[in-house]
């Protein structure tokens, strides 16, 4: 079962609750701020660097954008929630002390914070326009800032590696289709391998699985603007809407469907 709460009325917050107890999700990444709650079961999180983390009811764990990451079901049943928030908006409510929130995956295990991001989602599912949410993120985000996590993952941040992908990065958002990984190495002055490995190293993925992901990121956003399916399809490439489908599906564990609502 997975329900979504979006509102045209607060577009840069959606939500979702959802229960799980098989792999679901591919490797992927967000283009908003990810707060997820887990309310019963174990799960197991993988980010682009460092080990595993299994994760636990009551635990809660912030995902800025663009971190890769995949969450699946550890044994038996996983309940979860997950708030998402555009980032800037996010990061307005931040002080400077806290800015650290936004620079890296990290796991909280104070029931405090469950509680409170719990309230807040709540909100969010039984109020078309919710007041006071606004305040009530700031509280949490506070709240998170003045202890310490019990994971954190941070990921590759270099800048030189990021400018010598640029051109391949560019040619996988407007290539109509998947282009061949030798033209792509040719671009980034690299062969085939060792593409792979950069492209593994700074976004986590390889070539056309990232471009896959990008994809998705932006079929949301169409969706959550109202666009149809087949018109979200055809401008991002898809050869149909059932090839559309199954992509959306891998990386958002749901129908494109039942995701615009």
């Amino acid at each position: 079962m997975t329900e979504f709460w979006h509102s045209r009325q607060v577009p840069h917050l959606e939500s979702r609750r959802s229960c799980r107890e098989n792999t679901c999700y591919r490797p992927h990444t967000h283009d908003r701020f990810s707060i997820g709650l887990v309310d019963s079961g174990t799960t197991v999180f993988s980010g682009a660097a460092g080990d595993p983390i299994r994760l636990a009811a009551g635990d809660v764990i912030l995902i800025p954008a663009g971190h890769v990451h995949a969450c699946n079901p550890d044994e038996g049943h996983w309940e979860y929630q997950m708030i998402q928030a555009d980032q800037d908006w996010i990061a307005a409510l931040l002080p400077p002390p806290a800015a650290h929130l936004l620079a890296g995956i990290k796991v909280y295990r104070q029931p405090q914070i469950y509680r409170w991001f719990t309230a807040i989602n709540n909100t969010l599912f039984t109020d078309a326009a919710p007041s006071g949410i606004e305040s009530g993120f700031r509280t949490g985000l506070h709240e998170c800032a003045s202890v310490e996590p019990a994971h954190q993952l941070v990921t590759c941040s270099d800048q030189e590696l990021l400018a010598r992908l640029d051109p391949v990065l560019r040619r996988l958002r407007q290539d109509e289709s998947n282009p061949p990984l030798a033209e792509l190495a040719e671009l980034a002055g690299m062969g085939r391998y060792q593409l792979i490995r950069a492209m593994k190293r700074l976004t986590g993925f390889a070539p056309l699985a990232w471009r896959q992901n990008e994809r998705v990121t932006a079929s949301r956003r169409m969706l959550r603007e109202g666009r149809a399916l087949a018109e979200t399809a055809h401008a991002l490439g898809f050869v149909d809407q059932s090839h559309f489908h199954r992509v959306f599906r891998a990386h958002v564990a749901t129908s494109p469907g039942t995701y615009r609502g």
